[in-house]
């Protein structure tokens, strides 16, 4: 059975239907959800009431799994992290964030599934790298191309929120010892597509490491509010059992926290990558 694609937005997003990700993913199944992903950069199923073991077990089709360093996760199936706003601090999701950039190879992408709702609020947006590096002026371009920047852990996941006892304090350690800053180029070059793309993001993009504090500073901040615009983005009102897949490598995202003090659960499957070029 063919799949049905139906586009959302001219920079990014389209619903997929005709497919039970419940099941084993065929081949033909794979390919066509891959190259869907590749021209829309985030991909949106309805009705998907996945077990931690499917979803994992789907998202395993398209690479080696990651398992966080600090959020929780399922026990009988690691590679799941719970964002549950009754047990963790997300409030690091309500910032323009690519997932894992602390990484010296980030996440290629991720599935994220809709658990628990609450009645309305809690929207994700998406925004696509490619399309604001487009937008940029052809010298804005050229400044930033061939630019690195360092990417740290600690900016989204700082100390006084997820150090708060003994274990949580040992747990930190361990995972600040494990991921220390990394370098990533201000461009990314898709491994795939080709397309270019800003590869900085608030969530853990600290500075610009060939320019002066203040230079930095003033760029990334610039470079933050453009990635961001609304021209760029889409935003997905969940419903429970939906399904998103985004590509990493190319967008944002933000997790709408409007909605306290109503429950809000995902369940979110990581997809490692590579190292950005």
């Amino acid at each position: 059975m063919s799949l049905n694609i139906t586009p959302l937005n001219p920079a990014l997003g389209a619903v997929v239907e005709g497919i039970d990700l419940r099941e084993p993913l065929s081949d033909s199944h794979r390919d066509a959800i891959e190259r869907a992903l590749l021209q829309h950069q985030v991909l949106f199923f309805r009705d998907q009431p996945l077990t931690p073991r499917q979803q994992a077990a789907f998202a395993a089709r398209f690479g080696e799994l990651h398992i966080h360093p600090i959020y929780p996760n399922i026990p009988e199936q690691p590679q799941v992290l719970v964002l549950d706003t009754a047990v963790t601090d997300v409030r690091d999701n309500a910032i323009w964030h690519t997932d894992v950039t602390f990484l010296e190879t980030p996440a290629l992408g991720a599935v994220l599934a809709a658990k628990k709702l609450p009645p309305y609020g809690g929207d994700t947006l998406w925004a696509s790298s490619s399309a604001a590096f487009d937008a940029l002026s052809k010298p804005m371009q050229k400044l930033l191309d061939g630019l690195t920047a360092t990417h740290d852990l600690t900016r989204s996941f700082p100390l006084e929120r997820f150090g708060t006892t003994q274990e949580e304090l040992a747990r930190y350690e361990e995972a600040k010892r494990n991921n220390p800053p990394r370098n990533h180029p201000v461009v990314r070059t898709h491994p795939v597509t080709g397309r270019k793309g800003l590869f900085v993001n608030d969530g853990f993009t600290t500075r610009i490491n060939e320019l002066e504090p203040a230079e930095s500073d003033t760029l990334l901040r610039f470079l933050f509010a453009h990635s961001t615009r609304p021209e760029f983005f889409i935003r997905w009102r969940w419903q429970e059992n939906d399904v998103a897949f985004w590509d990493n490598r190319i967008t944002q995202h933000y997790a709408v926290d409007d909605y306290r003090p109503q429950r809000r659960i995902m369940h979110r499957a990581t997809i490692l990558g590579d190292k950005p070029f």
